[in-house]
């Protein structure tokens, strides 16, 4: 049977996890937040919230947009599915982890470990693999004399 003290810590440990867990969904949404998630438009390459052109023709206004979207109520996944639908994917700073967008995450790991996977192997292979060697002939190979002296002879005369 549990004490009084104990259930009365496991009770306070169990309302503040719910404390927290409650706190961070109520954090409130902002305009740089939901301008990060999104690409600018005028060609900078940048996010929304980034953009270096003062008098953008895309961001300043689409700031103003989210700003009154924020107003009304809206929170970041709603505005961020809304420019998705208006925009389509290039409007999203970061591919998303569904459906053929999950490759662009998943692929990059996936090549580099197939990559170290390989080497490993070839140089397992290269280590293990003992050179063989060059056939050793039963008979010395017979020189022309005549062509032995001649060598002999360019030797002598660049020295």
């Amino acid at each position: 049977m549990l004490r009084l003290p104990t259930l009365g810590r496991a009770v306070v440990a169990a309302l503040t996890m719910l404390l927290l867990v409650g706190s961070v969904g109520l954090a409130a949404t902002t305009v740089d937040d939901v301008s990060q998630g999104l690409t600018c438009q005028c060609g900078c390459g940048l996010t929304v919230a980034n953009c270096n052109h003062p008098e953008c023709s895309f961001s300043v206004p689409m700031r103003g947009e989210i700003q009154r979207m924020i107003d009304e109520g809206k929170d970041r996944p709603a505005i961020i599915a809304f420019y998705r639908t208006k925009y389509g994917e290039k409007i999203l700073s970061a591919p998303t982890t569904e459906g053929f967008n999950l490759l662009a995450w998943v692929m990059p790991f996936f090549a580099i470990v197939t990559g170290g996977g390989l080497i490993v192997m070839v140089l397992g292979k290269w280590k293990h693999q003992s050179p063989t060697p060059a056939p050793v002939d039963a008979q010395p190979s017979v020189i022309d004399p005549k062509l032995r002296e001649r060598l002999d002879a360019e030797v002598k005369g660049e020295l």
